[in-house]
């Protein structure tokens, strides 16, 4: 039964949550607050794709045979110099699958 109150529980603040915005429309949060909020879809984005990057089957696994890692880093440099998201995905990926396919890591 705790599992269902643990669940009821996820949902009241989820829905309090985003509720909030509509209840109360003026309420704005302080500026600190605001540019705090600016790094939180990077800082998730960061905690979901790098372990990943480094554990890709549950162990850390730095090596350069590692296709995740180094499409990785380079999708990430990308990213930095060109800050164009289209270019960092096709080049992450194409990247990816070709050292994949030249590791010999896909299953043709």
């Amino acid at each position: 039964m705790s599992l269902w109150w643990l669940i009821l529980g996820m949902l009241a603040i989820t829905f309090l949550t985003r509720f909030s915005f509509f209840a109360w429309p003026d309420l704005r949060f302080a500026r600190a607050i605001e540019q705090g909020l600016h790094y939180v879809p990077v800082a998730v984005l960061t905690a979901i794709v790098v372990p990943g990057m480094l554990m890709p089957e549950g162990e850390l696994w730095l090596d350069w045979r590692n296709a995740y890692l180094l499409a990785g880093l380079l999708a990430i440099v990308v990213a930095a110099l060109t800050r164009h998201l289209l270019a960092t995905i096709a080049l992450g990926l194409l990247s990816f699958f070709l050292l994949r396919w030249t590791l010999g890591q896909l299953p043709l």
